[in-house]
């Protein structure tokens, strides 16, 4: 798989930035290092051990030995490769993305590594002896697509073209094509003349692998009518509707504007189908997504009332509803909140509700129930949250998590508090990336 980018080039240092650099501390000169790689932990990256401390290489594999460039200073540091001495027989050519921090294994080793990542943090972070509990960690679930998986995706318009806003740098990375989104939203970008994007910033895609439609939003400052001629080439290029996002503090907190066409397409998540807006939270691999919750809700178990925290728009939730009396949602996002009662009333399930809650402050907010759901952001559940949850007389507690780090977090502290911890199972919602979701399960002890 292979993918045509290019950088920007960086821009000119002026004056004042200039003047600031002269008089800033001055960095140690890097050293070129021979590191054995032991393993490969969070963020994809490979870690070994010189004269006592750890290192951390980008784009090393377990076994492998490098030579890598270091800088040098205190506490962990990090490294990038120069040489590979001695490659691991799980590393392939890989397309050079900054999204991708895994593409360079092979994809069952990608799947082995993530399982790796899960248990690390269950014994790390969670302080739980695995030997000690029920049940070990699953393998991980494969995604049904290694590439072209992805049905939402958001890039900087630049006059170059399209780029992706790269982490680990200030500049823009171009590309021509992106191996990651499906056909669909492929097709929309190979139409595309960036010139004729202006006054937009960005631009977010969301596209539907069920009906092979495509929605697009475009994010910048104005009113509507000043996108009206972007607006036009988009739906030339085979978008079904555009909006407007105006960016905020807070992703897209100023509200979405319709310009033309249609806000929304119809993706099928499992067992139900949602709408969904190129600007919503909702998970971009929608064929892994929906085996997870079908998970979930097979875990969840069935009885008269089911709480789904951070529920966004109730696609878990939709899951649970044909074993239990009634499931409540709770989320603060009133967009997502709104766009699934809008599902719900279109679909045959009568015994959902949707309610706009203060996620930090969840004293009132929650009903006692038979079993509680929880699918927080990568912060995970706050300690209020956790303290709701363990006030609550729910025997089940089925947290889906997209965060290894936090999930071990949060589920030492349950079970810490009574909880004990039963099924792990890790899916792979972003192949060639480091980036794991979690499945699991709880009961009261």
């Amino acid at each position: 798989m292979k993918a045509h980018l290019t950088r920007s080039p960086r821009p000119t240092r002026q004056a004042p930035e200039a003047a600031a650099a002269a008089t800033a501390p001055k960095l140690l000169t890097p050293k070129l290092l021979t590191l054995d790689i032991e393993k490969v932990v969070a963020g994809g990256l490979g870690l070994a051990r010189h004269e006592g401390g750890v290192v951390l290489v980008r784009g090393a594999l377990g076994g492998e030995r490098v030579e890598a460039r270091v800088q040098e200073g205190r506490g962990v540091r990090q490294g990038s490769i120069v040489n590979i001495l001695r490659a691991s027989p799980d590393r392939v050519e890989a397309p050079e993305l900054p999204t991708t921090d895994l593409a360079h294994a092979t994809y069952p080793a990608q799947l082995r590594i993530k399982r790796e990542l899960v248990t690390e943090a269950l014994q790390r972070i969670a302080k739980i002896d695995i030997a000690k509990i029920e049940h070990s960690v699953s393998e991980t679930v494969p995604s049904p697509r290694e590439w072209h998986y992805r049905n939402g995706a958001q890039y900087l318009v630049t006059p170059r073209g399209l780029a992706y806003r790269e982490r680990r740098g200030h500049q823009p990375w171009v590309f021509e094509t992106d191996p990651m989104v499906i056909g669909a939203v492929a097709a929309v970008m190979a139409r595309l003349d960036v010139s004729r994007l202006d006054p937009a910033q960005e631009i977010a895609f969301r596209g539907s692998l069920l009906t092979g439609e495509v929605v697009a939003a475009l994010i910048g400052k104005g009113e509507p009518k000043t996108f009206l001629r972007a607006a036009d080439h988009l739906l030339d290029a085979g978008v079904i509707g555009v909006t407007l996002a105006e960016s905020a503090q807070r992703r897209f907190t100023a509200g979405l504007r319709l310009i033309t066409g249609e806000a929304q397409v119809h993706e099928q998540l499992g067992d139900v189908r949602v709408s969904l807006s190129a600007t919503g939270f909702a998970q971009v691999n929608p064929a892994a997504a929906g085996a997870a919750y079908r998970l979930a809700a097979s875990l969840a178990g069935s009885g008269t009332l089911a709480v789904d925290l951070y529920g966004g728009s109730g696609a878990i939730a939709r899951h649970l509803a044909p074993n239990f009396g009634k499931v409540v949602v709770l989320d603060s996002a009133s967009e997502a909140l709104k766009r699934g009662q809008r599902d719900v009333e279109a679909s045959k399930q009568r015994n959902l509700v949707f309610r706009r809650a203060n996620l930090d402050d969840l004293s009132t907010e929650m009903p006692d129930a038979d079993a509680i759901i929880v699918d927080p952001p990568r912060a995970g559940l706050s300690a209020e949250a956790r303290g709701a949850v363990t006030r609550n007389t729910a025997k089940t507690l089925v947290y889906v998590s997209c965060d290894p780090a936090t999930w071990a977090r949060d589920v030492g502290e349950l079970v810490r508090g009574g909880w004990v911890l039963g099924e792990i199972v890790p899916y792979d919602f972003y192949p060639q990336t480091s980036h794991v979701e979690v499945v699991s399960r709880l009961t009261r002890a």
